[in-house]
């Protein structure tokens, strides 16, 4: 089984735990619309790599982490593109949430989504109580106050934004969730895969601005020009488009070279240069060319 199949077997898994019996019908329906289809599933996929290069010995809280880390991402959207935030009206191609299911359905779907990503590793880990501590520690982290993506959302309310924290906040921190929640899975250190986040996070952000500023709607699959229309920093804005473009590169060369020396090694190289080649919009690639 790939990365790709083992994160969607075990999401399919969480999520039809969640929706069984007496389970609300329409919130019910809302979850899985929330998680199915998915994007690229890049965290979770990084959370097992990381896990395979320490030599992963408990598959089962490895998926529990990945899991856990992939729902907290799809609330983070849920909520992110309700009227009172972003006001999008699609995601991945498709209605987003509250268009589809109303905003009160919404709210909740993206609420029950964070309980199944903590429920889903006490379930796992319970037998391991010296990697459900830290785990539920670092996943906790990187999606709260003060340095998770509910801080990252909540920098989009100040008038005074400090980029670098929003950016470490918004993007990166739920990457360094997943390397370093990989590590602690297998039971290895966590700190040498740190800066592996750190970098992809930065990456994927440069990646977000660009996109944002080139790519249409049909593309992205969810509205673009949101930066400029809301009044939010955007690299594109702040170093131009090739400036971006030489950052978004050089941080993928740092996010490589950051990889600890461990038998995956090589592996998890090969998937990081591969995930990285997807990250610039088509249109970057067609105004190189």
């Amino acid at each position: 089984m790939t990365g790709a199949q083992r994160v969607e077997a075990a999401l399919e898994a969480a999520v039809v735990r969640a929706t069984a019996g007496e389970a609300p019908p329409q919130l019910a329906a809302a979850l899985r619309y929330a998680v199915f289809p998915g994007g690229a599933r890049v965290r979770p996929r990084l959370c097992l790599a990381v896990a395979e290069a320490c030599g992963e010995d408990r598959p089962g809280v490895t998926d529990a982490a990945a899991v856990g880390i992939e729902l907290l991402h799809c609330a983070s959207l849920v909520h992110d593109d309700l009227p009172c935030f972003d006001a999008a009206a699609t995601r991945r191609g498709k209605p987003s949430v509250h268009a589809a299911f109303s905003e009160p359905l919404a709210v909740l779907a993206g609420d029950a989504l964070i309980i199944m990503a903590f429920e889903g590793l006490a379930r796992a880990a319970a037998f391991t109580p010296k990697r459900l501590a830290p785990l539920i520690s670092l996943i906790s982290r990187g999606v709260g106050m003060p340095y998770g993506i509910v801080a990252g959302q909540a920098w989009e309310s100040e008038g005074d934004i400090n980029v670098e924290a929003y950016h470490r906040a918004k993007t990166g921190a739920l990457f360094v969730a997943a390397t370093m929640a990989g590590a602690v899975s297998a039971g290895a250190d966590p700190g040498p895969w740190r800066e592996l986040g750190e970098k992809l996070g930065a990456a994927y952000q440069t990646a977000d601005d660009l996109a944002d500023a080139l790519s249409d709607e049909a593309e992205c699959g969810k509205p673009t020009g949101q930066d400029a229309t809301l009044h939010r920093p955007n690299l594109v804005a702040q170093l131009g488009l090739k400036g971006a473009h030489l950052r978004l590169q050089s941080l993928v060369e740092e996010a490589i070279a950051s990889i600890p020396e461990c038998d995956g090694a090589r592996s998890l190289r090969d998937l990081v240069q591969t995930q990285a080649m997807r990250l610039a919009p088509k249109q970057l690639a067609r105004t190189a060319a």
